[in-house]
């Protein structure tokens, strides 16, 4: 690590830490007695505006979370809990709920968010902790030799084909519907995401896209803009808007100085395998050349699944990679996608990543973060052109450059398991459990705070909110925008919900990996296997069935 950014991250760090020891000892007296927190969460709701007083815990700047403020946070979002269940109701039910670890999110939260959950009701969990690499081939070991032994999972809507789709989950009562208040979803997390045969089966916590993250400093420097001038490049220094443009930045910055000091690198890419979620980063590439207006596919041909992903459009996403690993940070073919954001952008190495939006609520309120001040956010870059799989050829649309921003996973929910139906007091218990995490304003804490979720609600967008917690209102403009322009738009490259989805993505990063280590004579010949692999898993699976699968997906 350079040294004034280590003797930068260490001053914040400490005075962070003197913040924080006094907020943890406050929440420890807090949380001594559950009687007591309970009478104290019911007492301060009453004082003020719910909304407003979880998102002073601990408050923006004031370092990262700690467990004693999740489980504040999850008492005070207990009212719905408290108005649909019993107190002791659920004592003696054990349940097991499986999730991830990823840098000590998700699962962890859930863990403090639920004590509170538990010392009303009396239930008890056992926690299944599982790494992002390791998630997919747990999960389909469990479905493959039919020992699910979860009884509430945290798992992202691509899989509902695997799971759903074989009546491994419980649908959802109509007193759940009720007490999340579903209608607060964008629009694109509503049915038929999260639905199978049309019933309901998803909480959601999340909602996933890919945006676009930038270090303004770079772009704002006038050293940087005169060499840019000097080289003859085109345009204005600006940041990139296109991935052609982020290809030439990214060439251009190699062996010139970052702003905080040391080497300056454009745009990180992720080769390293990450148990199949790799792959959305080389589809935020990808998307904007190969999702064409007119065509809602980009992945497969929705008449026959037949792959795309060895057309023109991949095979160049392929080669952009191939052709600036040498302008990114030493070793970087061993980089995952959580190297690149929590290691190298929040930490100061690098000028541009594509991430979900972790790398945002995370930029101002965790102790990893020193761009908090110098970050700025955009939908995905566009492209010049765009591969028109109709004519065979690459089209340049009237309007400008086209832009497809990837909707990469759809975002994680909260779904049980169909084995505790048939006992009626476990299945409300893990009902409940998995309401009060996907709660309407526990999610809002959730979208501000490190979690591993994206602001997924329209009552998210609500700028005063964020403003009030302490964040700067033309950060939280900027950040919320990229999410919902990116939600919201007409061009969205979406995630299709079939049955072994993950199986494509998986064998994909395996021919990525050897693609990127020079192990293929070129990225054709290595995109063209991926095909290949993908073809014999849609046979596998059965066609007929992904198709029809596929197309009501895509909506045709």
């Amino acid at each position: 690590m350079k040294v004034h950014i280590y003797k930068r991250l260490m001053a914040m760090q400490a005075s962070r830490r003197g913040i924080l020891k006094g907020a943890a000892g406050a929440g420890a007296l807090a949380l001594g007695a559950t009687s007591g927190l309970g009478a104290l969460a019911r007492r301060a709701s009453a004082q003020g505006n719910l909304r407003a007083e979880i998102l002073k815990i601990p408050g923006v700047g004031m370092g990262s979370p700690t467990d004693a403020d999740w489980q504040r946070v999850g008492e005070l979002c207990l009212d719905g809990t408290r108005a649909t269940v019993e107190e002791g109701e659920f004592e003696g039910v054990q349940l097991t709920f499986m999730g991830l670890n990823n840098q000590n999110l998700h699962n962890f939260l859930f863990r403090g968010f639920l004590k509170p959950w538990e010392a009303y009701t009396g239930a008890r969990i056992e926690w299944i902790d599982l790494a992002q690499a390791d998630y997919n081939a747990r999960l389909q070991q469990s479905i493959a030799t039919e020992t699910v032994d979860f009884d509430i999972i945290e798992m992202g809507a691509p899989f509902e084909g695997d799971v759903c789709g074989k009546g491994l989950a419980s649908e959802m009562p109509d007193w759940v519907r009720d007490l999340i208040e579903m209608d607060d979803y964008v629009d694109y997390l509503k049915a038929p995401v999260g639905t199978w045969d049309g019933k309901t089966y998803r909480i959601s916590v999340d909602g996933d896209c890919h945006n676009f993250n930038f270090r303004t400093d770079y772009f704002e420097n006038e050293e940087l803009a005169q060499a840019w001038r000097d080289e003859g490049h085109e345009g204005e220094w600006a940041v990139p808007t296109t991935w052609q443009k982020v290809q030439e930045v990214t060439k251009f910055l190699k062996g010139k100085n970052d702003p905080f000091g040391g080497p300056a690198y454009g745009y990180l890419d992720a080769p390293k395998s990450w148990g199949g979620f790799g792959f959305y980063f080389l589809a935020s590439r990808a998307s904007a050349y190969a999702k064409h207006p007119d065509d809602p596919a980009w992945l497969f041909d929705p008449d026959t699944m037949k792959p795309r992903v060895n057309n023109e459009a991949w095979v160049r996403a392929i080669q952009d990679v191939l052709d600036v690993l040498d302008a990114q940070p030493p070793d970087q073919i061993n980089a995952d996608p959580n190297t690149t954001a929590f290691q190298q952008f929040l930490a100061g190495t690098g000028s541009m990543v594509s991430w979900w939006g972790d790398v945002g609520s995370n930029a101002r309120t965790s102790d990893s973060s020193i761009v908090g001040d110098v970050i700025g956010f955009s939908v995905l870059p566009g492209s010049d052109d765009v591969w028109n799989h109709a004519s065979g050829e690459w089209e340049t649309l009237p309007d400008g450059p086209n832009v497809a921003p990837n909707m990469a996973y759809i975002g994680w929910g909260v779904y049980v398991m169909a084995r505790v139906d048939s006992d009626e007091k476990k299945k409300k218990a893990a009902w409940s459990a998995a309401a009060h995490l996907g709660g309407k304003d526990l999610s809002l804490w959730c979208a501000a705070y490190p979690s591993g979720f994206q602001p997924y609600r329209k009552s998210h967008f609500n700028i005063p909110e964020w403003v009030e917690a302490g964040y700067e209102e033309a950060f939280i403009e900027n950040y919320l925008a990229s999410e919902a322009d990116s939600y919201n738009h007409p061009n969205a490259a979406i995630e299709p919900r079939i049955p072994g989805i993950f199986q494509y993505y998986s064998v994909a990063e395996d021919e990525l990996a050897k693609i990127f280590a020079g192990q293929y004579a070129s990225a054709q010949e290595g995109a063209d296997k991926i095909a290949e692999a993908w073809e014999r898993i849609t046979d596998q699976i059965g066609r007929e069935s992904q198709i029809e699968l596929y197309k009501a997906s895509l909506g045709v």
